[in-house]
């Protein structure tokens, strides 16, 4: 039976749900706040990783699920929003072996490098004590993803309405009503919350058991070097030689090479947040930059800000409860599952059961 669904939020997770949902038969509306293609949330700019390297086996199984929904999406747009570079992984032994081994659970291709074979491979990255190459990695342009799942869910039969801000939702019935700052009730079986950023004030009114929730302005930068598409995406795991906790992410992207500290932002209201550069975050990654990455040596890095929504166990939000589906938390590693999601949202909205790691409800440890 085809369901009356509204979603609130059209980025990537928003997005990606509608199309889902849509591909089922389902009746969606997207309501978004904003423009299309604007910067206001934590889904723009033009790179994220993507990669099947993670240390708990969910992930790699969720990203093994995204990866054929790229393609599908590619194929559907006629547009290419992901490539295959390949990652390197390198760092802490213990990490690298951790690594390995779920790469090796999945049956997924991977390869250990020493430092020197990776610097004879990829001559601006140098790597430390251990390293991994897996070749099913690489970057997703984010602002092409956001807009090629959009569009693929309108050719699916959704409506998508940009500059719809969201005041309020109420249980209704068997369903929701949804009303707008223009006075619209929209009434539906079911809704879908992706609101990113704006979740730890938007959500509690409607769900019981959300984990806190901490936002922040994340500060990466970008080296502007003509070879930047030709690098692999690449984390720096501390433990060896480098000891920041968190770590640090790197990638190509047509902006530059992209690197930043996973988690380091101060707390934001995202209404209301100052995206002027933090100098002292700069000098961390210019500094890094000159010890690790000498193919950027002697370029001056261009700043940018983004938005992490981060639970306390950094595992996401993906569950319902009545008519209500949330997706929320992504903790800044969440752009890579992007269609997975969309699908986990459409078993949700469905009836199915959702997962234990992403429920409300669930056990988290204090910050």
């Amino acid at each position: 039976m085809a369901l009356r669904v509204l979603v609130v939020g059209g980025g990537l997770m928003g997005a990606a749900a509608a199309w889902r949902l849509a591909a089922r038969g389902h009746r969606v509306t997207v309501l978004e706040r904003f423009s299309p293609g604007h910067d206001r949330g934590s889904s723009y700019g033009t790179s994220r990783i993507f990669r099947l390297a993670y240390p708990e086996p969910a992930y790699t199984g969720l990203a093994l699920r995204a990866l054929p929904l790229w393609r599908l999406l590619e194929e559907e747009c006629g547009q290419r929003v992901l490539t295959l570079t390949g990652a390197v992984d390198h760092g802490s032994p213990g990490a690298v072996d951790r690594l390995a081994a779920v790469l090796a659970g999945a049956g997924r291709s991977a390869r250990r490098l020493t430092p020197a074979e990776v610097a004879d491979r990829w001559p601006g990255l140098r790597a430390d004590t251990a390293a991994l190459y897996h070749p099913e990695a690489g970057r997703v342009h984010a602002d092409d993803a956001v807009a090629a799942l959009l569009k693929a869910a309108g050719q699916r039969g959704a409506e998508v309405r940009h500059g719809v801000r969201v005041t309020g939702v109420r249980r209704d019935g068997d369903g929701v009503t949804v009303v707008t700052d223009a006075e619209e009730a929209l009434w539906a079986d079911a809704v879908v919350v992706a609101v990113g950023g704006w979740a730890p004030t938007f959500l509690p009114d409607l769900v019981t058991g959300l984990p806190p929730m901490r936002v922040t302005q994340e500060q990466p930068v970008h080296f502007p070097v003509p070879d930047a598409l030709d690098w692999p995406s690449f984390i720096h795991h501390p433990g060896a030689g480098f000891h920041q906790p968190g770590g640090l992410y790197g990638l190509g992207s047509v902006e530059g090479v992209k690197i930043g500290l996973h988690g380091v932002g101060r707390a934001v209201d995202p209404d209301r947040r100052d995206r002027t550069p933090d100098p002292a975050a700069v000098e961390r990654l210019r500094a890094y930059a000159e010890e690790w990455l000498p193919g950027v040596a002697g370029v001056e890095p261009e700043p940018l800000t983004c938005l992490y929504t981060t639970t306390p166990d950094e595992d996401f939000v993906i569950d319902r409860q009545g008519p209500v589906t949330v997706l929320a938390g992504f903790s800044g590693h969440g752009f890579k599952f992007g269609p997975a999601v969309g699908e986990l949202a459409a078993d949700l909205v469905e009836g199915r059961p959702g997962a234990a790691r992403f429920a409300l409800g669930r056990a988290t440890p204090a910050r």
